[in-house]
C-alpha cells in the first residue's frame, strides 16, 4: 500500500473510533506527522490528561506507555508493538531495587522515567533529564540513589554537588547515547565546524564535556530558538532531527553520528499503528496497586518542580 492513502486510512479511522495518537520525539517523521501530540515520555503521559479521548495509541516504547497509564489510569492505552521496549529501563528490577534500598536504607531513591512501572512504585521520586538535577536539588538529602541511567546520574551529580550511587550501576545506561565515542565528536566538528553539537544528558561524561550545550529533547527544542548559530549538530536519535527542522525549517541540523537510533523506538510502523486501530491492540495493561503506588513519586517531581 502506497504511503499517502496508508497514512489517510489511518487518520479516518482513529477519528473513527475516537483515539488520539500520541508519538515520541524518536518516532520516524511519517509517525510525527500523524500524531495527534508529539513530544518527550512525561510530557506526552502529562498532555495525555488533558486530551478530549479515552482511548489513546502510543507510538514509542513500552515504559512510556506504562506512564501514560499510570497517570491516565481510566483511559484505553493501546501500543502498535508489545516488543518496542527499553533496555535501559529494563536493566534495574524491581529485586535489584529493593537489594539496594536495603544496602542503603534512609537514603531516598530518585528514578528515572525511563524506568519499569513496578520500580517505579518502589522509587521515592520520579525525575526526567530535563529535571533530574531540580529534583536532587531540592531532596533534603546529600546522598540520593539514583538509577538506572548511570550517565544521567553522574549529570545529575556534578550539577548538584550530592553523592550519588548510581543503581544498577555500569550496566544502566542507553545504548545509543552510550555509543558516541570523543573520535565521533571530533569527526563531526571537523565536517561541520560552524556548527554548535548538542547532546543529550545520557551521553558519557567525556562527551558531554565536548559539547556546547546539554540538553533534553525538549531543551533542544528551545535552544535553536534563542542561539544565533544556524547549524547543529545534535546527539540523540536522529528522530528528533525531524522535529527540529520542521520548528526551524531555515536552520540546518546533522547527526552527530551515522544511523543513530534506537532500534525499539523504529519497530513502530505506519501499517503497525493502521493494525493497532483496526483491531484495538495491544492494551497497557497495570495492577491498580502499581498504579497507585508510582503515582506517588511522579506527583513529588511535579511537586518539586512548581515550586523551581
Amino acid at each position: 500500500m502506497e504511503k499517502k492513502p496508508f497514512i489517510e486510512k489511518i487518520l479516518a479511522l482513529k477519528e473513527e473510533k475516537g483515539y488520539k495518537i500520541l508519538a515520541h520525539n524518536y518516532q520516524i517523521g511519517d509517525i510525527q506527522d500523524i500524531a495527534d501530540i508529539t513530544g518527550d515520555s512525561l510530557q506526552l503521559a502529562e498532555l495525555a490528561e488533558e486530551i478530549d479521548s479515552d482511548k489513546i495509541l502510543f507510538a514509542g516504547v513500552d515504559f512510556m506507555a506504562e506512564t501514560i497509564k499510570i497517570l491516565n489510569p481510566k483511559k484505553k492505552v493501546i501500543v502498535p508493538v508489545k516488543s518496542a521496549t527499553c533496555p535501559m529501563a529494563n536493566s534495574l528490577s524491581r529485586a535489584t531495587l529493593l537489594a539496594f534500598k536495603e544496602k542503603y536504607p534512609g537514603v531516598p531513591v530518585v528514578l528515572y522515567v525511563n524506568s519499569t512501572a513496578e520500580c517505579k512504585a518502589e522509587a521515592d521520586y520520579l525525575c526526567t533529564s530535563a529535571n533530574a538535577v531540580d529534583v536532587l536539588a531540592h531532596i533534603d538529602s546529600q546522598k540520593v540513589l539514583f538509577g538506572p541511567d548511570k550517565n544521567l546520574a553522574s549529570y545529575a551529580a556534578q550539577r548538584t554537588g550530592k553523592e550519588v550511587f548510581p543503581i544498577p550501576g555500569e550496566n544502566g545506561y542507553c545504548y545509543v547515547h552510550n555509543s558516541i565515542t570523543v573520535e565521533d565528536v571530533k569527526r563531526s566538528r571537523e565536517m561541520h565546524p560552524n556548527a554548535k553539537i548538542i547532546v543529550h544528558p545520557e551521553c558519557p561524561e567525556e562527551i558531554r564535556d565536548l559539547s556546547d550545550y546539554i540538553g533534553s529533547t525538549g531543551q533542544m527544542l528551545k535552544f535553536p530558538k534563542n542561539d544565533p548559530s544556524n547549524e547543529f549538530i545534535i546527539g540523540t536519535d536522529i528522530g528528533m532531527i525531524h522535529k527540529l527542522k520542521k520548528n526551524f525549517p531555515h536552520i540546518r541540523f546533522y547527526p552527530l553520528k551515522e544511523y543513530f537510533i534506537c532500534h525499539d523506538m523504529k519497530k513502530n510502523t505506519l501499517e503497525g499503528i493502521y493494525e493497532s486501530l483496526d483491531k484495538e491492540e495491544f492494551e497497557v495493561s497495570l495492577d491498580p496497586k502499581i498504579i497507585e503506588k508510582a503515582r506517588i513519586p511522579i506527583r513529588r517531581m511535579f511537586e518539586i518542580m512548581e515550586r523551581v
